[in-house]
């Protein structure tokens, strides 16, 4: 049930290798604006939403790629979704369409912001992107009662998110970290906090950073002191300076998805900014992933209702499921992602007990106080900050 090494993955689930030649854009942010002018697309789920047809048993989910669990060649084991499908009678059309939280909703804003149906049941984003979503009224609201594993079940640090405060119109698939990551064979000693990253000369033109800029940038805004969550329009400048004097520089050899993973353990990189799970899942001994000391950054990708979904009763037996400390455990055995669901650490022993104190997959309090979430930005701001940020791809 184990994932992948990252060897294999060059379309795991925060991939972005649509963006893999942002660069070229040559004006990048012009690249972004069209996905974000969208204030007549608003809607309001109240009266934007269809007849639920669960009756029929049928589940439309869209996820990104490599993020469930997979049948295992000559195993009579069955996935948790195969357990789904056999405990409910609901069948499952799983499709991997989400590459990159930008190209996804550029693919369905002329759906959801015209009231009209995507064909999807549940779909799953980023936190910045559920957002952005769930505040142009795109998203249904869950039916607590449906969904009592949720609200009994969540891990605290992932309750009373700014987006959605009592995880009304979101539930998390699974978390992660975006820290710092060095090959300790080609970097004995390490990186440990992002200014060195950025600077160190010894690092030049040997470092990635991450394509999602509240990754990115919220390492580099606690790199100055600032709080990624509430931070001023001057303290973004200074971050997006510091960034492009790094990149200017030629310390930044790449803004990367997870295919930083493979230059990383062939030593072509000596350190990068990196996703938690690519490191627990790489099955490279070499790389090591560290809490910079300014702290790091927390996400998670979020089950989401789209309006005019026609099966939401069976979505939120789908989200209910997975809720189950027991089924949780089996999919982050496979993902090494953070588990969201409490309860999942103590089932782990019976999945997979190499993995019950893996601190990327069950972190402790003490990481978990060292973490901060990225602050959700009105419309027009996403738009200009990642701007600033796409223009500093392009050098």
């Amino acid at each position: 049930m184990t994932r992948s090494s990252g060897a294999s993955r060059s379309l795991d689930r925060r991939s972005v290798l649509k963006w893999g030649a942002a660069g070229a854009f040559g004006v990048g942010s012009v690249a972004v604006l069209p996905a974000f002018g969208t204030p007549s697309l608003k809607q309001s789920p109240a009266s934007c939403r269809a007849r639920d047809q669960s009756s029929d048993k049928r589940l439309n989910v869209s996820n990104w790629p490599l993020y469930i669990d997979q049948p295992e060649k000559g195993s009579k084991t069955k996935t948790t979704m195969q357990d789904f499908e056999a405990q409910t009678g609901i069948k499952v059309t799983y499709t991997e369409d989400i590459n990159d939280n930008d190209e996804f909703f550029a693919k369905v804003k002329n759906q959801l912001g015209g009231c009209q149906s995507t064909g999807r049941d549940l779909m799953v984003l980023t936190g910045w992107m559920a957002a952005r979503m769930i505040n142009l009224g795109w998203i249904q609201p869950l039916d607590a009662s449906k969904v009592p594993n949720l609200h009994e079940n969540l891990l605290d640090q992932y309750r009373h998110v700014d987006f959605d405060p009592t995880r009304k119109y979101s539930a998390p698939w699974q978390g992660g970290l975006a820290g710092i990551a060095y090959n300790k064979k080609v970097l004995p000693g390490g990186v440990h906090n992002v200014t060195d990253l950025l600077t160190r000369r010894d690092l030049n033109g040997r470092i990635s950073v991450l394509i999602e800029m509240p990754d990115t940038m919220g390492l580099v805004l606690l790199s100055d002191g600032s709080d990624p969550s509430n931070f001023t329009d001057a303290q973004w400048q200074q971050a997006i300076e510091k960034l492009r004097k790094s990149r200017q520089s030629g310390q930044i050899r790449a803004f990367t998805g997870n295919e930083y993973i493979n230059d990383l353990s062939a030593g072509n990189l000596k350190a990068s900014i990196a996703w938690s799970g690519d490191i627990a899942a790489s099955g490279d001994k070499n790389l090591v992933f560290v809490t910079p000391e300014e702290g790091a950054m927390i996400w998670s990708d979020n089950m989401l209702v789209p309006n005019m979904a026609q099966h939401e009763l069976n979505a939120e037996e789908w989200i209910n499921y997975y809720y189950q400390p027991e089924v949780a455990a089996r999919l982050a055995a496979y993902n090494n992602y953070i588990c969201p669901v409490k309860g999942g650490q103590e089932a782990m022993a019976k999945v997979d007990k190499s993995l019950v104190n893996n601190q990327l997959i069950f972190p402790s309090e003490k990481t978990l106080k060292q973490t901060h979430s990225f602050m959700t930005l009105p419309e027009y701001k996403e738009r200009n900050y990642k701007g600033d940020f796409n223009d500093v791809q392009g050098g």
